[in-house]
């Protein structure tokens, strides 16, 4: 995940977006608590609403569950199966210190806080399609996939892993490595025609997502679906 500073340092005004005017996501985005750019909000409609199979939703980095259930909101506006699994050890940055900044709350207060809330938003706005989610740093998540391995969620459900997946939302560690490694893993079981969104991947920004997307504009096996102002990119071989 970028740091708080590296997302507000740039300011909502720099941001010019194709934006989705809905009743419903105003009120989801005033309760549930994220970082997410509104213009993603247009991307994942553009992604789910052109999804062909039935094969799970991975979403890598979960924080309070926005983006899960904006993504169950557009998988059943448009009647799509899809099962959403997520990854998060809710692991902040600067985590290795014991105090939030110059305060008195603690780190890992913060954490069970974040991980709670994630857990009773996706129970109120997502009921009826339920994302699963495992508690790992997305490394360990790929190895869990690449072995098809049962696992059991933060809310002790079962959960087969592995085998294709027809859309990955990249939003974890955001430095240049991690970014391009969380790539390769999904792109390994993406199928073709399935899509790929990348947080914090904007032109402006001068970090680690945003860097690899020099490399991703030149990936033949991709093609541009929209960049508003992350890239959202679709599979084509």
């Amino acid at each position: 995940m970028a740091s708080v500073k590296q997302i507000f340092q740039y300011g909502l005004a720099r941001i010019k977006t194709k934006k989705v005017e809905n009743e419903y996501l105003n009120w989801l985005k005033f309760a549930n608590a994220g970082m997410m750019n509104e213009g993603n909000y247009h991307l994942f409609e553009l992604a789910i609403k052109d999804i062909e199979g039935d094969e799970p939703i991975i979403e890598i980095g979960s924080f309070c569950g926005l983006s899960s259930n904006v993504m169950t909101y557009f998988l059943n506006k448009y009647s799509k199966k899809n099962k959403i699994i997520t990854s998060d050890k809710w692991i902040f940055e600067d985590s290795d210190s014991k105090y939030l900044g110059d305060s008195h709350l603690e780190h890992d207060v913060y954490r069970k806080f974040v991980k709670e809330s994630f857990i009773r938003n996706i129970k109120v706005f997502s009921p009826n399609n339920l994302p699963y989610a495992i508690e790992e740093f997305s490394d360990d998540f790929f190895k869990l996939w690449e072995k098809g391995d049962t696992h059991t969620d933060i809310l002790d459900r079962e959960i087969q892993l592995g085998g294709p997946i027809s859309f990955a939302f990249i939003d974890g560690n955001h430095s240049y490595e991690f970014t391009k490694r969380d790539f390769e893993n999904c792109d390994k079981y993406l199928v073709n025609g399935g899509f790929i969104l990348f947080d914090d991947s904007a032109s402006y920004y001068n970090f680690g997502c945003s860097e690899f997307m020099k490399e991703m504009r030149k990936n033949k096996n991709y093609r541009i679906v929209d960049r508003n102002p992350n890239y959202l990119f679709q599979k084509i071989q």
